[in-house]
Order: C-alpha cells, then sequence, then structure tokens
C-alpha cells in the first residue's frame, strides 16, 4: 500500500518528519493529504457498503417523502460530485498544456468523486427505506471534515499557485461542513407508524448516541413527579408479544430435536405454544440455556461487538504520559486534545454497549415471566405440591432479576481476561521481566477469590431456601391472618417466621464477611501487583531508574488491571448465583404438564353427553389411585347427583372429568364445552359484572335473568356499586353465599353444554337453595335442556334428578334413579331412611293446599331472606316434616294442579326489569391503588436506616473509609517523591526505605478496607434484623380491617423484594457509595495540590455537575417507584391465577390470562425501559465533564510544565483519569442509593400503620379462671367496618345467660357475622360495650380475650405443616388430648389410616384435605380448646348429612355446659336451642324462644315455613 502511494506521488513526498514533527508550525506533506486523508472517508463508506445495504433491505421501515432537507442533501452531494470533476478537468487540461501532475491529481478526484455520488445514492436509499437519520453517513460526513481540516489549513498557509485548485476545495470543504449539519436533523417519521412511541424510535443518529432524545422527559421528570401518563409505548420488539413467543419457539425447537416429540400446545394458538421441557426417563434434557441464547445472543452480541470497540480504545490512554523535554509544546496540546477526543469516543461507545446489554436483560426478565406464567396454567397437581405460590413468585421476582443483572455484565468473562493480557503485555514493554513478579502475586490470589465465590454460591443456595420457606410462610399467614387473630395465634406464627428469618440473617452474616475477605483482596490485587514488580524492578538491576514516566505509565496499567480483576470474581460469582436461579427455572419448566387429551372432547356421535369408562384416577402418577373401578354414562340433557360422605372423592370426581387428575387407566369423553362451579368459589379482583361474565360480551337482557335467576338482584342492591362494585382479593367483600351464587352466575353466563357443579348450594341458604335449584339447575331450571352434575350434600332436591350417583371411599357404590335406589334398599335407601319414614300417606290435596299457602307467604319469605346468607338445604330433624318436603317436591313431578302453581307463581312475579343505568355514582374503591411517593427521599427516611445500624457505629464506618482513603493517597504521593529521586540521581541511596514505606502504606489501606467492609457487615445484619422485625410485629398487630383492604401481592412484595433490598442490594450500595465518594473527593484534593491552578476549574464542573445529577435523581428516583408499584400486580395476578387455574382452563380462558398478564409485565418495563435510558443519559453527560477535568489537568500540566515536578504531574493525570469513573459511579450511587432506600422507606410505611388494641394490657389481666359461667351482655352495641362507613350493628342491648344457646339469622348484610367478629374485637365498638361475666372486654388484652373464646368459622383455614401443628401451635395439649379431640370431631378413622398419622404434612391451604376434611379439623381444634364460649359460623356447610348430624350431637354434649352462639345455616340445627335472634338491618328484629317466634308468625316464622319446619 505503501509503495503503491510512492508510486502514485512520484515526486511528491509521503512524509517528512522535518516539516512534521520537529517544528513549531507542523504541516503534513501534500501526497499525505492528497492519499491518506482524501482516502480515509471512501476507503470506509465502501467497506461499510455492502452490510449497510443488507440491513437496508431486512429493515424496511416504510417510506419518507421527498422533504425539503432531503432534496438539499441531495442537491449539495450533485455538487460535491460536480465539483470532483472539476477538478478532473483541471488536471486533464494541465496535462495538455504540457504541465505533467503525478498520477495522485488524476486518481483522488475520480475515487472522491465516485463516493460523493454513493452517498447520495445513500441518501436517497435511506428515504425509500424509512430512516429518518443515518449513522453511516454522518460518520462518513464527519471523518471527511476531519480529514479536510489539515489540508484547509495547509492551503491557506501556502496561499500560492492553483486559483481554481484553491477554489473548488473550498467549496468542497464548505459542502461537506454542510453535509454533516444537515445530516444531524431528522427526516419526518416514515408513513403508518405508531401513535405515542418512544422518541428513541424517531431519533437521529446524533441524539441516539448521546441519549438526547431522553432530555425532555428527564426536565419533566425534574419539573414535576413523573407520572404514569407521562411514560411513552414500550418499543415494540421489547414487548411481552414479541419477546415471549420468541423464546417459547426456540425452546419448542430445542425440545423437539432432544426429544424428537412435539409438547402439548395448550390454548390452541401456535404462538401460544406452552413452554416446552417436560421430563421424560431416560431421554436428554433439553436445554433451557441454548433456547435463551438462541432467542437473545444475536442482540446481545451486538452490545458485545461495542464492548470490544471500547476495549481498544481504552489501550490509548496510558501512553499519553510522555516527558520530553525540548518538544513543541504544540505535542503536549495536541496529545491533550486526543485524549481528550478518544475519551468521549469511549464514553459514547461504551454508553451503548450497556445500552444493548440492558434491553437483553430486559427481554431475559419478560421472557422468563411469561414462560413461567404460561407453564403455571398446565403443571399438574403433584407439580403443584412441589413449587408453591411463595417459590414461583420467587422465581419471576428474583431468579428473573438475576438473569437481568448479570447480562450487564456478561462480557466482562471476555473482556476482563482480554485486558489484563494487554495490560501485562505493555508492562513487559515498560518494566521488562520485574513484570513476571506481579503476574504471580495475581496468580496467587486466583484460587482465594475461586474459594470464596464457591462458598458464597453454597450460602446463596441456602439462603434462597430459606427465603422461600420464609415467603411461603408470610404467604399462608397473610392469607390465614383472620383465624390466626381468631385463635389469638400470631405469637406462634410469628416466632416460625423469626426462626426461619434468622437461619437466613446467619447465612447473610457468613456471606457478607466472606465478602469483606474478598473486598480486600480485590483491592489489594492491584496494589501488591505494583508493589512486587517496582521492588523487583529496582533490586534486580542498579542501572533500572523508576522515573516519572515509568512508574505513571504502570501506574495507569496497574490501575486499568484493576477493573478487570475486581469485575472477574464479581461476574464469576454472578455468573454462578444465576446457574442456581437457572437451574430453578428450569426444574420448573420441566414439571409434567397436565394431558390435553386426558378428557376425549371430540365425540359428536354419542348420544352421552359424558361418560367414563374404567376410569382410575389418582393426584400424582406416584400416588395409589383416589378413585376406582369409575363407569358412568351421563346422558345428554340430563342432571345426575352425586352424593357420599366426606372424603369419598366426589370432588375428586368433578376434577377428573376436568382432566385435572392423572388418568391411570380408562377414558373419559365430555361432548361440548363445559362450565365450572368449584366447591370454594374463586372470585377475581375486579368488578362483579367482570366476574360473571368472565370475558364473555355483555347482553344486557341474558344478564338480568341471570342475577334474577342466581338470586343476585337483591344484594346488588346492598352492594355500593352495583355490579360495577370492584371486588377485593378472594372475594373479601362478598359472603360466603353471594361468591358461591357469583360463581354460579359465571357459569350460567357461559352458556356451556356441560355443567360440573361441586355443592354449589352448601353456602347458600335454604331459600335461596330452593330459588337457585328451582331457577336454574332443577328440570324446570335455566339449565333443564344442558347435561349436569351436581354434587351435593342436601337429600331435600334428590327425588327431582335424573339419576343418582353414591360414591364410598372412591368408588361408585350404586347408581340410578331415586326410586330404584330406594328399592334397592341399598346404603343410599339406609340413609335415607335415618332421615325419613316410610310409613306417610301422601295427599294430593294436603299438598295442593300447602302449595297455596306457600303462596301466600311468597313475597314475605323472597323479599326478606331470599338471601339468608351462606345456608343450606335443609335436613329436617323431625322425620313428618322432611316427609312432607319430600312429598311436595316428588308430587310436583307428578301432580298437574302442584305444576301449575308453581308456572303460575313465576309468571306472576315481576319480568326482570332491565335495569336501569345507575347514575355514574363514584363508587369507593375498595382496594386502594398502591401510594407512590413524590419528590425527593425524606431525610427521616435515611435516619431511619441509620439509626437501624446505629448511628456511633455510622460515624465509625464513614472515618475507616476516610483512613483507607488517606493511606492510598500517601502510597501515591510516596511513589511521586521516589520518582523524583530519578532527576536528583539520588536513585541508589534508599530504594529499602522507598519500598518500605510504599509497602506499609499500601498494606495498611488493605487492612482499613478490610476492618470497615467487616464494621459494615455488622451494621447492615443488624439493620436487616431491626426492619424486618418492624414489619413483622406491625403487621401481626394490624387491624382486620386493613387486610380486608390491601391486595396480599403488595403486602409479599414488601416481604419479599423489598426485605432483600434491605438484605442485600442496599448495603452494597452504600459501600459503593462511601467507596467511590471518597474516591472522586481524593482525586480533587490530589489534582488541586499538584496543580493549582485547576482549582479555577472546578467551580464551574461542578456547578454543571450538580444540575445534571440533579435532573437525573428527581427523574430516576421516580421512574424507580413507577416500576415498584407496577410490579406489584404482576405478583397478584400470578397469585390470584394460580388459585384459580382449574377454573381458568375449565373455560378455556388461558390465552386471556396469559394476554392479562403480558400486559402486567408491559406495564412493568414500561417504567423500566426509562429507568435504564436515564443511566445512560446520566453516564453520556457525566464522563463529558470527568473527561473535561482531564483535559484540563492536561492542559494546565502542559502550560505549566516548566517549573512542576513530573511526579506530582503523573500523579494528578493519572488520577484524573481515574475521575471520570468515579463520578460516573457516585452520581450513579447517589441515585441507586435513593432508589433502594425506597425500599427502608416503603417497609417503613407498613411498619406505621395503625395497630390494634394491644394483646395483654398487664393491670386489667383477667383471672385466669375467667369466664367461669359465660354471660354475655350487648349494652347499646354499635360497630362499623371502616372508619367513615356506616354503621353494621346498632344500638344492640341484648342478655345471654351462661350456658345459653343461641341461634342467630337474618338475611345478608343483617349483620350476623359481624356480630360474631364483635365478641373478638376483631371490629372496635362505635359505641357501647360489650362485657363476659361483668368483665368489659374493650378494657383487656386482645389475647387475653381472644383465647378465652372460640370460633369454628365460616372457611376453614389450615397451613402448611403437620396436622399436630394445625390443631395445637403452642404445644399446649397432650397428644392423648389430640387424639381424643379427633375422635369426637370424627377424623380419627382418617388420620389412623395415614402413615404419618398426627405428623400429616397438610399442603399450602390445606389442599390435601376436602373442604369437609378441614372442616372438621376446624371443629377439633375448638374441642381442643374447649373455651366457656363457643361461636359456630356456618361451621358445617360443607359436610355431609350424617356428618353433620354427629357433630350437632357433639356439640351438643361436649359444650353443653358453654355458651353457644350459632349463626344459623340448616335451621333445624337451631330449632332446640335456647333463644333465636333474628336481626335485620343491624338491629334486633326479634329475640325470643323458637316455639314462641313460631306462634308469633313474623320473619322467623316465614323462614322456618320456607325452610318446612312447620
Amino acid at each position: 500500500m505503501f509503495i503503491f502511494m510512492i508510486l502514485l506521488c512520484l515526486s511528491i513526498p509521503l512524509q517528512d518528519p522535518n516539516l512534521t514533527l520537529y517544528t513549531n508550525h507542523p504541516d503534513l506533506p501534500e501526497c499525505f493529504q492528497m492519499s491518506v486523508l482524501s482516502w480515509m472517508p471512501c476507503i470506509y463508506l465502501w467497506l461499510v457498503l455492502p452490510f449497510y445495504t443488507l440491513y437496508l433491505k431486512r429493515n424496511n421501515r416504510g417510506y419518507i417523502m421527498m422533504s425539503i432537507l432531503n432534496r438539499i442533501k441531495t442537491a449539495l452531494g450533485f455538487i460535491l460530485w460536480v465539483m470532483c470533476w472539476t477538478d478532473l478537468f483541471a488536471t486533464f487540461h494541465e496535462m495538455h498544456q504540457e504541465s505533467h501532475k503525478p498520477p495522485i491529481y488524476y486518481v483522488t478526484p475520480l475515487v472522491v468523486g465516485m463516493t460523493m455520488l454513493l452517498a447520495t445514492f445513500l441518501i436517497q436509499f435511506e428515504r425509500l427505506r424509512g430512516v429518518q437519520s443515518s449513522g453511516v453517513l454522518f460518520i462518513f460526513w464527519a471523518l471527511s471534515v476531519l480529514c479536510a481540516i489539515v489540508p484547509f489549513r495547509s492551503k491557506i498557509i501556502r496561499a500560492a499557485g492553483h486559483q481554481l485548485r484553491f477554489t473548488t476545495f473550498y467549496i468542497y470543504f464548505a459542502l461537506i461542513v454542510a453535509e454533516l449539519i444537515l445530516s444531524c436533523f431528522n427526516e419526518k417519521p416514515p408513513l403508518f407508524s405508531d401513535v405515542n412511541p418512544c422518541p428513541e424510535s424517531t431519533a437521529g443518529f446524533l441524539s441516539t448516541m448521546t441519549f438526547w432524545w431522553f432530555t425532555r422527559l428527564a426536565i419533566q421528570g425534574y419539573r414535576s413527579p413523573l407520572e404514569t401518563k407521562h411514560l411513552w409505548s414500550l418499543n415494540k420488539q421489547d414487548t411481552s408479544e414479541v419477546v415471549v413467543p420468541q423464546l417459547l419457539k426456540d425452546a419448542q425447537a430445542q425440545y423437539s430435536k432432544t426429544t424428537g416429540t412435539e409438547k402439548n400446545h395448550v390454548g390452541g394458538a401456535p404462538e401460544e405454544v406452552e413452554v416446552l421441557l417436560s421430563k421424560q426417563p431416560g431421554s436428554p434434557q433439553p436445554s433451557f440455556l441454548y433456547s435463551l441464547i438462541r432467542a437473545f445472543g444475536p442482540y446481545f452480541l451486538i452490545g458485545s461487538a461495542y464492548k470490544l470497540l471500547c476495549s481498544g480504545e481504552n489501550w490509548l490512554s496510558p501512553f499519553k504520559h510522555s516527558n520530553h523535554h525540548g518538544a513543541p509544546s504544540w505535542w503536549g496540546f495536541s496529545l491533550a486534545f486526543l485524549m481528550f477526543g478518544t475519551a468521549i469516543l469511549q464514553t459514547i461507545i461504551l454508553h451503548q454497549h450497556f445500552q444493548y446489554c440492558f434491553v437483553t436483560g430486559m427481554r431475559l426478565r419478560t421472557a422468563l415471566i411469561g414462560a413461567i406464567y404460561r407453564k403455571s396454567l398446565v403443571i399438574t397437581n403433584a407439580a403443584k405440591r412441589s413449587s408453591t405460590v411463595g417459590e414461583v413468585v420467587n422465581l419471576m421476582s428474583v431468579d428473573a432479576q438475576r438473569f437481568m443483572d448479570l447480562t450487564t455484565f456478561l462480557n466482562m468473562l471476555w473482556s476482563a481476561p482480554l485486558q489484563i493480557i494487554l495490560a501485562l503485555s505493555f508492562l513487559w514493554q515498560n518494566l521488562g521481566p520485574s513484570v513476571l513478579a506481579g503476574v504471580a502475586v495475581m496468580v496467587l490470589l486466583i484460587p482465594l477469590n475461586a474459594a470464596i465465590a464457591m462458598k458464597t454460591r453454597a450460602y446463596q443456595v441456602e439462603q434462597m431456601q430459606y427465603k422461600d420457606a420464609r415467603i411461603k410462610l408470610m404467604n399462608e399467614i397473610l392469607n390465614g391472618i383472620k383465624v390466626l387473630k381468631l385463635y389469638a395465634w400470631e405469637k406462634s406464627f410469628k416466632g416460625k417466621v423469626l426462626e426461619i428469618r434468622q437461619k437466613e440473617l446467619n447465612v447473610l452474616r457468613k456471606t457478607a464477611y466472606l465478602s469483606a475477605l474478598s473486598i480486600m483482596a480485590w483491592t489489594s490485587a492491584p496494589f501488591l501487583v505494583a508493589l512486587t514488580s517496582f521492588a523487583v524492578f529496582v533490586s534486580v538491576d542498579e542501572k533500572n531508574v523508576l522515573d516519572a514516566e515509568k512508574a505513571f505509565v504502570s501506574l495507569s496499567l496497574f490501575n486499568i488491571l484493576r477493573f478487570p480483576l475486581n469485575m472477574l470474581p464479581q461476574v464469576i460469582s454472578s455468573i454462578v448465583q444465576t446457574s442456581v436461579s437457572l437451574k430453578r427455572i428450569q426444574a420448573f419448566l420441566s414439571h409434567d404438564e397436565l394431558d390435553p387429551d386426558a378428557v376425549d372432547r371430540k365425540q359428536p356421535t354419542s348420544e352421552h353427553a359424558l361418560s367414563v369408562i374404567n376410569g382410575k384416577f389418582s393426584w400424582a402418577k406416584q400416588d395409589s389411585a383416589t378413585l376406582h373401578n369409575i363407569n358412568v354414562m351421563v346422558p345428554q340433557g340430563s342432571l345426575l347427583a352425586v352424593v357420599g360422605p366426606v372424603g369419598c372423592g366426589k370432588s375428586s370426581l368433578v376434577s377428573a372429568l376436568l382432566g385435572e387428575m392423572e388418568r391411570l387407566e380408562g377414558q373419559i369423553s365430555v361432548k361440548g364445552s363445559v362450565a365450572y362451579v368449584p366447591q370454594q368459589a374463586w372470585i377475581q379482583n375486579a368488578t362483579l359484572r367482570d366476574n360473571i361474565l368472565f370475558g364473555k360480551p355483555y347482553v344486557e337482557q341474558k344478564y338480568c335473568s341471570i342475577l334474577e335467576a342466581c338470586a343476585l338482584t337483591p344484594d346488588l342492591e346492598v352492594l355500593p356499586g352495583g355490579d360495577q362494585t370492584e371486588i377485593g382479593e378472594k372475594g373479601i367483600n362478598l359472603s360466603g353465599g353471594q361468591r358461591q351464587r357469583v360463581s354460579l352466575a359465571r357459569a350460567l353466563y357461559s352458556e356451556a353444554d356441560v355443567y360440573l357443579l361441586d355443592d354449589p348450594l352448601s353456602a347458600v341458604d335454604a331459600h335461596v337453595a330452593k330459588h337457585i335449584f328451582d331457577h336454574v339447575i332443577g328440570p324446570q331450571g335455566a339449565l333443564q335442556e344442558k347435561t349436569r352434575i351436581l354434587v351435593t350434600h342436601g337429600i331435600s332436591f334428590l327425588p327431582q334428578v335424573d339419576n343418582i350417583m353414591v360414591m364410598v371411599d372412591g368408588c361408585v357404590s350404586e347408581m340410578g334413579s331415586y326410586q330404584d335406589l330406594l328399592n334397592q334398599n341399598g346404603a343410599f335407601a339406609e340413609f335415607l331412611r335415618n332421615y325419613s319414614l316410610d310409613d306417610i300417606i301422601e295427599e294430593e290435596d294436603a299438598t295442593v293446599a300447602l302449595l297455596d299457602e306457600e303462596d301466600m307467604f311468597l313475597d314475605d319469605t323472597l323479599s326478606n331472606h331470599t338471601d339468608m346468607v351462606d345456608n343450606e338445604p335443609v335436613v329436617n330433624e323431625t322425620r313428618r316434616q322432611f316427609i312432607r318436603q319430600i312429598s311436595i317436591m316428588s308430587a310436583e313431578g307428578d301432580n298437574p294442579r302442584a305444576k301449575s302453581v308453581r308456572i303460575r307463581r313465576c309468571s306472576e312475579r315481576k319480568p326482570a326489569e332491565p335495569k336501569k343505568e345507575k347514575e355514574e355514582s363514584k363508587v369507593d374503591k375498595l382496594i386502594q391503588a398502591e401510594t407512590t411517593e413524590t419528590g425527593r427521599v425524606k431525610m427521616s427516611v435515611y435516619w431511619e436506616y441509620v439509626k437501624a445500624v446505629g448511628p456511633l457505629l455510622s460515624l465509625f464506618i464513614c472515618f475507616l473509609y476516610g483512613c483507607q482513603n488517606a493511606a492510598a493517597i500517601g502510597a501515591n504521593v510516596w511513589l511521586s517523591e521516589w520518582t523524583n529521586d530519578a532527576q536528583l540521581n539520588r536513585t541508589q541511596e534508599n530504594v529499602h526505605m522507598r519500598v518500605g514505606v510504599y509497602a506499609a502504606l499500601g498494606i495498611s489501606q488493605g487492612v482499613l478496607v478490610m476492618f470497615s467492609s467487616f464494621v459494615l457487615a455488622l451494621g447492615k445484619i443488624k439493620a436487616a434484623c431491626k426492619l424486618h422485625l418492624a414489619l413483622l410485629d406491625n403487621k401481626m398487630q394490624t387491624p382486620q380491617s386493613f387486610f380486608d383492604t390491601t391486595p396480599i401481592g403488595r403486602l409479599i412484595n414488601r416481604f419479599s423484594k423489598d426485605i432483600y433490598v434491605i438484605d442485600e442490594a442496599l448495603p452494597s450500595t452504600v459501600l459503593m457509595f462511601l467507596g467511590t465518594l471518597f474516591a472522586s473527593l481524593s482525586t480533587v484534593i490530589v489534582i488541586i495540590s499538584s496543580t493549582p491552578i485547576f482549582a479555577v476549574v472546578i467551580g464551574p464542573l461542578a456547578l454543571i455537575y450538580f444540575f445534571v445529577q440533579r435532573f437525573y435523581v428527581a427523574t430516576s428516583r421516580q421512574l424507580k417507584r413507577l416500576e415498584s408499584v407496577s410490579r406489584s400486580p404482576i405478583y397478584s395476578h400470578f397469585s390470584e391465577t394460580i388459585t384459580g387455574t382449574s377454573v381458568i382452563r375449565a373455560y378455556g380462558r388461558n390465552a386471556a390470562f396469559v394476554l392479562m398478564s403480558d400486559r402486567n409485565v408491559d406495564e412493568n418495563q414500561k417504567s423500566y425501559y426509562p429507568g435504564i435510558v436515564s443511566n445512560r443519559w446520566l453516564g453520556v453527560r457525566i464522563e463529558f465533564i470527568g473527561n473535561c477535568m482531564v483535559l484540563f489537568a492536561a492542559l494546565f500540566a502542559v502550560i505549566g510544565k516548566d517549573n512542576l515536578n513530573p511526579g506530582l504531574v503523573g500523579l494528578s493525570v493519572s488520577y484524573a483519569l481515574q475521575v471520570t469513573m468515579s463520578l460516573n459511579w457516585m452520581v450513579r450511587m447517589t441515585s441507586e442509593l435513593e432508589s433502594n432506600i425506597v425500599a427502608v422507606e416503603r417497609v417503613k410505611e407498613y411498619s406505621e400503620t395503625q395497630t390494634e388494641a394491644p394483646w395483654e394490657v398487664e393491670d386489667k389481666k383477667p383471672p385466669p379462671e375467667w369466664p367461669m359461667q359465660g354471660r354475655v351482655e350487648f349494652r347499646d352495641y354499635s360497630v362499623r367496618y371502616r372508619e367513615g362507613l356506616d354503621l353494621v350493628l346498632r344500638d344492640l342491648s341484648l342478655q345471654v345467660k351462661g350456658g345459653e344457646k343461641i341461634g342467630i339469622v337474618g338475611r345478608t348484610g343483617a349483620g350476623k357475622s359481624s356480630m360474631t367478629l364483635c365478641l373478638f374485637r376483631l371490629l372496635e365498638a362505635a359505641a357501647g360495650d360489650i362485657t363476659i361475666d361483668d368483665v368489659k372486654i374493650s378494657e383487656i388484652g386482645l389475647h387475653d380475650l381472644r383465647t378465652k373464646l372460640t370460633i369454628i368459622p365460616q372457611e376453614p383455614v389450615l397451613f402448611s405443616g403437620t396436622l399436630r401443628m394445625n390443631l395445637d401451635p403452642f404445644e399446649k395439649y397432650t397428644d392423648e388430648d389430640v387424639w381424643r379431640a379427633l375422635e369426637l370431631s370424627h377424623l380419627h378413622k382418617f388420620v389412623r389410616n395415614q402413615a404419618a398419622q398426627l405428623q400429616l404434612q397438610c399442603s399450602e391451604g390445606g389442599e390435601n384435605l376436602s373442604v369437609g376434611q378441614r372442616q372438621l379439623v376446624c371443629l377439633a381444634r375448638a374441642l381442643l380448646r374447649k373455651t366457656r364460649i363457643l361461636i359456630l359460623d356456618e361451621a358445617t356447610a360443607a359436610i355431609d348429612l350424617e356428618t353433620d348430624d354427629l357433630i350437632q350431637s357433639t356439640i351438643r354434649t361436649q359444650f353443653e355446659d358453654c355458651t353457644v352462639f350459632t349463626i344459623a345455616h340448616r335451621l333445624n340445627t337451631i330449632m332446640d336451642y335456647t333463644r333465636v335472634l333474628v336481626l335485620d338491618k343491624g338491629q334486633i328484629a326479634e329475640f325470643d324462644t323458637p316455639a314462641n317466634l313460631i306462634a308469633k308468625k313474623c320473619i322467623f316464622y316465614g323462614m322456618a315455613k320456607d325452610a318446612g319446619l312447620v
């Protein structure tokens, strides 16, 4: 190439040192200007061309209309081309005039002209491809201008010669400058582009490179706190819609490759590919890592390419220390500016690299959460047992986050070793073989760091296990908080949490000590390497002189070494942590999935809507069969009732029909779509209407008739916002009966072909049950054409069903119509006989008379009691009444008059009026939106953390940091003194002293570093312990109303994410913050002391720095807060989904829920993305300030070179080179600190919510034997749920003597449950008081009160743990007591059959027991406590009649001398009670003995009448 140029130039020299270097007015030879400088931009453009055209062909963004800007650019391009040709023709003209020019004069204009034509063509091609701003052309014009500056200057200096060439060159120069300026502006966006897009997509090249497009948001964030509406929509390529299918597609391909099979696609659509790694014995495991790399690797590689460029750039900086005496000054100036230029370029490239890495991390997180969510919708029940909700939430929050964090410095894995090798090779040139001594030190440090990393990994795994256990337990505690309060079990469970927490903190403490060691190793590494290298260098040979140049170039190199040496162990430990996370995620994604073909849905020919042939099912493949030998055929449009005792497998059968169980043998077929009503209604946190529509379009007439049929119309009048009322998590603000009816309405609205109803009537009261049976399920109901399977305990409806199936111990014991089963005289007939007489003569007339009489009462009963909450179809104790009811129902079947009466009555009822649109009233939201603090984090929050660490300890930590930096400066100043020896030729005099002091200073720095890390570790553990304890204490003592209005996801977020930040993220931020703060201070001190004039520049730079920092911190802090708040819905929605998977699958709503989850994740990333960009925006600006400092430090050194000592100058420049990094980190850490301290703020907010009354009041303790009699008195008692709401009970006054049995009845919202809650003080009185045995309950401690009362609550709640723990968490009772309680509650048989007996593990929420069994466990708890006062709240709703009968007799015998309050469900159970209290609208309507109330013929009489008891 060189020879080729010489040939082209002929007589003109290519280089001339005298002209260039050794002069005060340097210039470049003409040949060099015409060849190298002119061709550089051209070579660049032609090299890039093929790649760029390929890129443009692939990425077409639509085309851009021709604009004035575009026309000008094109015109200028043509003029440039014309200028080049003019040059060429001028040369030809000269040739004619016998003036021969070298060939270069012909070649260069030709090459440049062709290139200008190419550039002009590119301008148009880009326009057609929708490129608004071109990076390729911008770089081309910038290079052209840079390369034309020297010729421009030369031509001015030698202003003689060829006039035409001068003129064309000046025009050429003006035009390329114009092109450069124009290429900074953007074209209009292409046609048909997105609305409210992220400005990044339309930003120009320069704006993209410097992140200028973000400035508008930064200014807006500075002026007023940002809100969600200010955020841009997410870039299309970062949305879940694009990212998740991409990963799933790769994982699917990977799965097919390893196993050779296709995996099931739940949800039908191919893009809804489920995740794809299922274990098959003996088959190789598909690598999930490989799928991740395939999906996200290519994009990440672009970032890696930038990193490579940046690493190359890095090597230019150390060699700008030169100390040539007598060299011309312009050398120094040009070196200073060269440093500045390369530094700026480096900044821009580095931040592009970071941007790519962060976006990859963000996409990874989106994809992982999407994959985990999709998987959780299809895993089997066995898999669910091994991965609890808490664990899966951790996978989504902590593990996905780890992947995100790793991507940011994964490139260090190859760039760190590369940097180390390069640094060492340069050091070799500088110090020779002495470097090997330094390398040896490094090699020795590697095993130490490796050992620390391995140990840390082991601790990490252990800590994750404790964290999972703690979150799982917290999840259960928060779900069952009401039960804990009622039983006064908070202390026991708090102890359990603290026990796990203590183990977690112990592991954390060990990890912290290890990291203190490794920090010391990192900090000392570069110093030890320098020390050994210098010591060996000066000792080996007397000729070796350590002068400023050698010392400071080496020191710069050692400092460059410090970063990769520090980062490598971190990257490795981060990879180690991520590999743990990868294993966890892969394990979850490899769980078995439900077989989508378990239920055959394609059987159009069969006349049976549903059939099971030789079915054998279990809950998990390895379990024994739960159901065996099941044979069922259900004809189209018939109603099959399934009955049997608790735990016989009725609900399991329904699950098997839904395909939720493992099919061991046999086959199931179901014709058409399915609707499912589970035994425990699953309600979403949405409006009531949305819960019923469940994704179907709203049709008013159909909707109203369904509300009517499900008896929901009266409830809508009670609810504050009608059907637009927001229902809290798990339906918290609906009663059990309302929830069940909403669940039923949802099924009805879905218009399916087959209805699976799992005991929907158990939670509603007799009248409502009858109403629902008649209007929905029964032969005359809305579903009469459909196939229905009804699991029930109520026998009053059995005569009206087509077939009955009796189940015992997981088998079908008999099956047939009601009459057939009676005739068979088997178990069923026996069961019925217990409750009836076969010798009653049915009289038609009596029946009809009865119906007419019922007609008279109709208005009264239905208006008042349609909805007596949560009751059960009645079982009549008195046989006469029972038979009469049966006879009415069977008579309806075959008595034409009865039928006509019923039909007439239905038609007389007013037709459901279309609901008048409610006036848009502002409905009070139950679940308040999560608040975000705005503005700066208050100093009180920092003070809170300092208090938690300990104020004195905090001061001591700062002092230690000051000392370690002083030691570092001392060592470097000493080194500069040492280098000055070289000038004074005193090199040999005191080598040992120089080395000794240098070593002492360096080692003391290392020791101080370790010491300060140790102390900081102590402080952080102390703070973590205190803050968690305060949060837990407060939450255990928070009133129930708080939990009713706060989603559990939000609380779990505090206990998982925020505590994680306080445990791990915040302390490391504090560590980095202190480190960078002191490092920045020491830099400024050193530079000012060596070049005092530098102080002049510090002021303005500090001012700019301060402004940028304020802008950034204000915006970034608020973005972080928005991100925190938008994170909760991801987990809330997930927890909600997990509990309702069977319902979601039954209705085929997988895809819709996946879409909701994706939307939540995208909302979260929408605030995360600007957060990343804000860091880049800041980085570019801060580093610019840092680069200015380097420039000034260097310029001042050049100006004062004659009277400054070289050692100090070297020191100040090498410090200035580090300043950029420490300034950048300092702002980043300030903001990280603010962002992370937000966790303290959030934890503090929930540690200071209002608490309930104290658990124990020492001076008001009741005597231990209290209450002796069990007398209860209400005096003018009123209560409301929360401040600002209406009273639920008004002026109640009543006295109950010890040992009385009181039944409480009334319709929904009458205040029955509220009354029982008042006894426990879950609701505090608004007026009046309650006394028990003359003790005012409002004056004593809550635990003193609650331990003396017992409740069997409406919803049986169990915690995961042993059965023994669930009965007696404080271990107060002996095993004999526990067995006796189990015997009395009829559970002993079940427990004895279990291998583990009392140690039987209950799964989360008691999922492995049937609802009936859970209810019996609650009864056993009550029998163990056996207090004077017992409250039953719908206690036997989920239990079959026999068991209920046994329980009622147990309660009568065991609690004979106790005061019993029963919220009545089956009215017959309270007919023999002492008195009955009828509540209406929160007041006492009637209160007397049952006999007197019936005689009065008022409300209670109507109810009893309805239940067929009179």
